[in-house]
């Protein structure tokens, strides 16, 4: 008993996620999150795909009736940034981070089932999206308060459920196991069991958040073929021909040609 025990407790260390991203480049990514279209745009484009269904044989009950973690979290009460922050010298940590080492560890591994490892493209973690939802959920602000409660209620209720099932955390479960519960939380459709309804719809929050956080990494924008923010060496070019074919087309079905612009020669 006692080997085993001790073979557990290397499983859980090595489990644990290790952030290699400084506070100053995580509050960067978490400030472009903030600033950015992507998190309600996931949200609302996220919601409808469909539900596979995966047995893994008996004793692992589903729960049958909801169960939903009633947390005590304590108040944030930093002060932030405040109205009229100072952007040549900004603090090194307006807040502390609030995320336990079990909840960074169960974030990574969701954030890493959400977003894994294709060929070159790195997985959520690899690019730092557990430390930038650590500073979202951190943040004394109203939005990322809202956020808090939502993603530690869907974490703690993840482990709940998979205490239920396979009498392990999450993170201690295999690939198997953690899809069985996955695929019953991944999306709130008609399907979705009553009991599943609540989870579903935090977990939404929880999976755009993610989608976003990485979106807004390099890597991300590269993975998506983004190429703003480049400077353009010489004279700008200006759109190029078929550019402006499709806006004349598109002002000539709406009736404003006469506000087209002229090509420049």
């Amino acid at each position: 008993m006692a080997k085993d025990q001790n073979n557990s407790t290397v499983d859980q260390q090595e489990m644990q996620y290790k952030s290699g991203i400084t506070r100053r480049d995580s509050l960067k990514l978490m400030m472009a999150l903030a600033a950015s279209a992507l998190l309600p745009a996931v949200l609302t484009g996220c919601d409808s795909a469909p539900v596979s269904k995966t047995d893994v044989g008996t004793g692992a009950a589903k729960a049958s009736t909801e169960h939903w973690p009633k947390l005590k979290l304590s108040p944030v009460t930093a002060t932030g940034y405040g109205k009229d922050p100072n952007l040549i010298l900004p603090p090194e940590s307006p807040w502390p981070l609030t995320l336990t080492q079990a909840q960074l560890s169960l974030v990574a591994v969701l954030s890493d089932i959400l977003v894994p490892r294709e060929g070159s493209v790195p997985s959520a973690s690899e690019v730092h999206v557990p430390a930038v939802v650590d500073e979202w959920v951190s943040a004394p602000y109203e939005r990322q308060q809202q956020d808090r409660v939502t993603i530690l209620s869907a974490l703690a209720w993840i482990d709940d459920e998979a205490q239920m099932r396979f009498d392990k955390t999450f993170v201690a479960l295999d690939k198997t196991q953690r899809k069985a519960i996955m695929d019953d939380i991944a999306f709130d459709t008609a399907e979705t069991p009553t009991q599943f309804k609540r989870i579903a719809a935090a977990f939404s929050r929880f999976r755009a958040l993610v989608l976003a956080a990485f979106f807004c990494t390099p890597e991300g924008t590269k993975d998506i073929g983004y190429i703003g923010n480049v400077p353009i060496g010489g004279d700008y070019p200006g759109p190029t021909k078929e550019a402006y074919a499709h806006l004349d087309k598109i002002l000539a079905d709406l009736g404003l040609t006469e506000y087209a612009y002229p090509i420049q020669a």
